[in-house]
């Protein structure tokens, strides 16, 4: 049997798991004929279940077309029909599952996680302030009240929050785009990354890092790795996902995860080199592969042994409320820190900035002018050795 459902100029098409006897179907109620006496008896009464199940599936979507003033389309109709459950309302995290959901065709892993953190962020806030989301309604009203939550009950950091809001303009920018709501309210919300601090090694602490020869295995195969990040600029997950393949003479070669980039060319350098070559013949060629979490807890204990135990204080901001902590420089050593220590160092050994981004494929320029920003306060303080020179003469 087939379903044919007519919207229009529109003619849609479904197979349906049932049969009947042309006899026994009632084309007027749109039913099969069923009797005990049919030998088709116990068939029969699934398949009006079936047909009856359908029949009520596709009145919902119509339903769902008109309860949300949308104009029908074939597509549409298809994805609700293909769905487990049809709701005629939109609901605000119905519509984020789907936006999740489809972003998985072109977005990474990673990615996909945040989009989750978001949604688990919302629904939590959505309890505690007894505050219904929905896709409408994310105006000045909802803003107030969930700087409220994320300030003052969440202590949620400035650049957390503001990838929050990020996140949540994407989401709700899509389902506009869908049709699912008509309020572009949304749009005005505001959220402004603080400017952080850079966490690097200088080139003689990164240098100190790639000498020391660790006794222990583990500690040395995580200093190994963090250091090719650090000569080579590149992120964790790609180098993650190396293999004798990418090594290409004086070339790394690979798909960017991040940036999507094919054939990503990274030079390496002799130091680089030389890490590679030191796992040639072994399983871990052509360089350990170890997950960022246990990288972050091997590579501070390898930092902690070479003593970069100074103190550093970090600056950030929770709404205006201003936080000052101090760390030793080993504790926040991380697998993101090995990037920033390449394109720190780079830039002050004067290599072009064109000639960086392009060996670290850095797409985004808001977050690359911070490292030239410390690079032109370097040469600053190079350059204030001249002053050494005016003082002199002040003496004579």
């Amino acid at each position: 049997m087939r379903l044919i459902v007519k919207n229009g100029n529109h003619r849609i098409r479904k197979n349906l798991a049932t049969k009947t006897l042309l006899d026994d179907w009632n084309n007027e109620l749109q039913i099969i004929i069923n009797h005990k006496g049919n030998p088709f008896y116990e068939d029969y009464e699934i398949f009006n279940e079936i047909i009856a199940s359908e029949k009520k599936k596709v009145e919902k979507i119509f339903s769902f077309f008109k309860y949300n003033e949308l104009s029908f389309t074939e597509t549409l109709f298809n994805e609700k029909y293909e769905g487990d459950d049809v709701k005629v309302a939109i609901g605000f995290f119905d519509a984020f599952d789907e936006y999740i959901r489809v972003s998985r065709l072109t977005k990474t892993k990673g990615t996909i996680t945040k989009y989750g953190s978001v949604k688990n962020f919302l629904i939590s806030f959505e309890k505690s302030k007894k505050f219904e989301l929905r896709l409408d309604n994310i105006d000045y009203q909802f803003e107030e009240i969930f700087m409220d939550y994320c300030y003052n009950e969440r202590q949620t950091l400035n650049n957390y929050y503001a990838k929050i809001v990020k996140t949540l303009k994407a989401f709700l920018n899509w389902a506009f785009e869908r049709g699912y709501h008509s309020s572009l309210k949304f749009k005005k919300l505001m959220a402004k990354e603080d400017e952080i601090e850079v966490v690097y090694l200088t080139a003689e602490e990164l240098m100190l890092l790639y000498n020391h020869k660790f006794d222990n295995a583990s500690m040395e195969r995580a200093k190994d790795m963090y250091c090719l990040l650090a000569l080579t600029g590149q992120r964790h997950s790609d180098i993650y996902d190396l293999n004798d393949v990418s090594v290409s003479g004086d070339y790394l070669l690979f798909a960017v995860k991040k940036t999507k980039t094919v054939q990503h060319q990274v030079f390496l350098t002799e130091l680089a080199k030389r890490l590679i070559a030191k796992y040639e013949g072994t399983i871990y060629y052509p360089i350990p592969r170890i997950s960022s979490q246990k990288l972050n807890e091997a590579i501070q204990k390898c930092c902690e042994e070479i003593g970069l135990t100074e103190e550093v204080q970090l600056t950030r901001y929770c709404g205006s409320k201003r936080f000052d902590e101090t760390f030793r420089k080993c504790d926040i050593i991380t697998s993101h820190t090995g990037r920033k220590t390449f394109i720190t160092n780079s830039l002050f050994l004067d290599i072009p900035e064109r000639i960086v981004k392009a060996q670290t494929n850095s797409k985004d320029e808001k977050s690359f002018r911070r490292y030239v920003k410390i690079s032109e306060q370097h040469h600053k303080r190079e350059l204030d050795k001249w002053n050494v020179l005016a003082i002199d003469d002040n003496k004579n």
